[in-house]
């Protein structure tokens, strides 16, 4: 079981104060990892550090723009010349726009490949450079199974996720030499505020029920093995995989 002890790794989680990268930060802060914690709004980021925190968790904040590259590398810098080196990276910022295609406002295209896509890249190549130096390092991008699925309204952001998969590919072409790990997590649909109009949809609820093998909604600790897995050393000959934890929704017509 020491092959998933993260005691002496340091991790930094975008989009952290809530939902699935709070509960991923919980995960690797329960085997034994420091945790950087990260959200545009200080006030949010402050509450989920005080309550990991309450958990006995080792936590620092870091609010900053994934989005905004000049912020992100100024971010990067300050944590790793304060905090120490960052040995994981769990790229898990994102947002959720829906409409028909058709109809699809353009700034909202831009806000969402931003932070779904462009965010990935930025902290990425900014956390990766350090790593490179060191020959070590794990990056966990958070996708989506509309890595592989369409559904009507939400094309944009299945262009997005779709995105992160072959970039998590191209990274591991670019970076594995170097002694860095880097793969993906896939959720199914799981009872995240990303996903409140969904779960709050009667007919949704009881199409997903029946749709997905398992019968239920994801819950957030479901994540939990799949980010130590990929953020310790069990993972150290996995690279450029799209790891789907989604109750087998994938797996039937």
């Amino acid at each position: 079981m020491n092959l998933f002890n993260l005691e002496g790794r340091r991790a930094l989680i975008t989009g952290s104060s809530r939902g699935i990268g709070y509960s991923i930060a919980q995960a690797l802060g329960q085997a034994g990892a420091s945790l950087v914690l990260n959200a545009r709004s200080q006030d949010a980021l402050g509450s989920a550090a005080d309550a990991l925190r309450g958990q006995g968790f080792r936590v620092a904040t870091s609010c900053f723009d994934v989005t905004d590259p000049d912020s992100v590398n100024r971010a990067i810098e300050e944590i790793e010349s304060e905090d120490g080196p960052l040995d994981i990276l769990v790229n898990n910022a994102g947002i959720q726009r829906r409409a028909p295609l058709e109809q699809f406002d353009d700034d909202d295209w831009r806000a969402l490949m931003a932070t779904n896509l462009d965010s990935v890249y930025f902290v990425s190549k900014a956390v990766a450079r350090s790593m490179i130096a060191r020959g070590r390092g794990k990056i966990v991008n958070i996708g989506s199974v509309q890595c592989e699925l369409a559904r009507p309204g939400i094309a944009p952001y299945t262009a997005s996720k779709g995105a992160v998969r072959n970039l998590t590919r191209g990274m591991c072409a670019d970076w594995a030499r170097h002694g860095l790990q880097i793969n993906a997590i896939g959720p199914g649909y799981f009872a995240t505020p990303l996903n409140k109009a969904l779960v709050e949809d009667p007919e949704f609820d009881a199409w997903l029920r029946k749709r997905t093998p398992a019968g239920r909604w994801g819950n957030l600790e479901d994540l939990h093995g799949a980010a130590v897995f990929l953020c310790s050393g069990a993972s150290d000959f996995v690279n450029g995989q799209t790891l789907y934890v989604d109750g087998g929704i994938l797996s039937v017509i």
